[in-house]
């Protein structure tokens, strides 16, 4: 395999390099997370060894930049922090796996292995539809009925949102979780403003209402003949 480890602790950078590069594999590093990011651009690499605690830029951040790029390798996060909520974390930023310090050797290789063997993921559709509304996410474009729709940075990432689970209900904690990146309650209508905003312009006058509220439960978006 071609590994990209991504640490910055020079000791266990050491340890990592030499036992993989032992087991016949071919190992790039980099120390610090913006260089990580660049590297870890190549698509030529099976799997990534990412510490969480980086300079420069978190681990975290660096898998989630990845993902929103469109960088699919896998990525094991191999780190101290080992709470429940740090491998959720972990694993909403685009984790493919987590593994805690100290390791086993062995199984940091099994995990590793077990990523490459992954059946690649079909790539999601390059153009998001729901009745005559459009998203493109690489372009940062949304149009109704051929019309361009005008968005803020957030109104945009919480259509995403609600275009990639259309006809499911979208619940106020995953919008939090997914747009802003709380994973608290801050107990404040953020997200009932945004939505609102967002319907203003979406399920303008004369078209059919797109934007749902599910009482108690959520948000969905549907096209009006996909309605019960």
């Amino acid at each position: 395999m071609k590994l990209l480890v991504i640490e910055d602790d020079a000791a266990t950078a050491a340890y990592l390099l030499r036992g993989l590069r032992e087991h016949g594999h071919v190992v790039d590093h980099a120390p610090t997370g913006r260089d990580g990011l660049f590297l870890a651009e190549d698509p030529g690499y099976d799997a990534l060894v990412v510490d969480r605690m980086l300079p420069g830029l978190d681990g975290l951040s660096l898998v989630r930049t990845l993902r929103a790029a469109g960088v699919k390798t896998p990525a094991l996060f191999l780190t101290a922090l080992g709470g429940i909520d740090d491998r959720v974390a972990g694993l909403d930023a685009g984790g493919d796996d987590y593994l805690v310090k100290p390791f086993a050797f062995s199984e940091l290789l099994a995990r590793l292995h077990a990523l490459a063997r992954r059946p690649p993921l079909a790539a999601p559709p390059s153009v998001l539809r729901v009745a005559d509304l459009e998203l493109d996410p690489r372009r940062r474009a949304v149009t109704r009925g051929g019309i361009p729709v005008v968005l803020q940075p957030r109104e945009f990432q919480i259509l995403e949102v609600l275009m990639r689970h259309a006809g499911e209900v979208v619940t106020r904690t995953m919008l939090l979780e997914k747009v802003w990146d709380f994973h608290f309650d801050p107990r404040t209508n953020i997200v009932e403003t945004h939505i609102s905003r967002l319907r203003g312009k979406i399920d303008r006058g004369g078209d059919p209402e797109l934007i749902h509220t599910v009482r108690g439960a959520g948000y969905l978006i549907r096209a009006p003949d996909s309605e019960a």
